[in-house]
């Protein structure tokens, strides 16, 4: 059983607060901004940051789905949603870029099966997540700038 992670990067013209703002907010732009491979979404307490649960359904493939129960901190420029139903973490990671721009990593990593099974969901899982975080990222972009953002697909 290995660590199986994947990340995204984007780059946001808007100041890191603005930013850190948006990407905290799960009761107002976190739905704007989830793919169609996220349903059920639903925020349980909070809503602003820190001691936010929410829940969803992100289904990765045809036949993998995972309900995920996120717990939410908020550390410095980062938020972190926790997974109750498993050990996946997600960080959000805000810096700055440029004079007043943002530079955003999504990053979100587990600890995968072992043997065979294990060998091809490291070596594919974190494909088929970079393609997802992409799209969430691009739509974030969208939002924040309030233009159309192009997409790395």
């Amino acid at each position: 059983m290995g660590q199986v992670s994947a990340s995204s990067t984007v780059l946001i013209d808007a100041d890191p607060a603005t930013v850190l703002g948006a990407v905290a907010d799960y009761q107002a732009m976190r739905p704007k901004i989830l793919s169609e491979h996220y349903s059920g979404y639903r925020v349980l307490e909070g809503g602003q940051g820190a001691g936010t649960v929410a829940t969803w359904k992100l289904q990765a493939t045809k036949s993998r789905s995972r309900d995920v129960k996120a717990t939410v901190d908020v550390a410095g420029h980062t938020v972190i949603e926790k997974d109750a139903n498993s050990s996946m973490v997600t960080n959000w990671t805000v810096a700055p870029a440029g004079p007043a721009g943002s530079s955003v990593t999504l990053k979100t990593s587990w600890q995968g099966a072992g043997g065979v099974g294990g060998f091809f969901e490291k070596t594919f899982a974190p494909i088929g997540l970079r393609k997802i975080q992409a799209q969430v990222l691009g739509n974030l972009k969208r939002e924040v700038e309030g233009t159309e953002a192009v997409q790395d697909v």
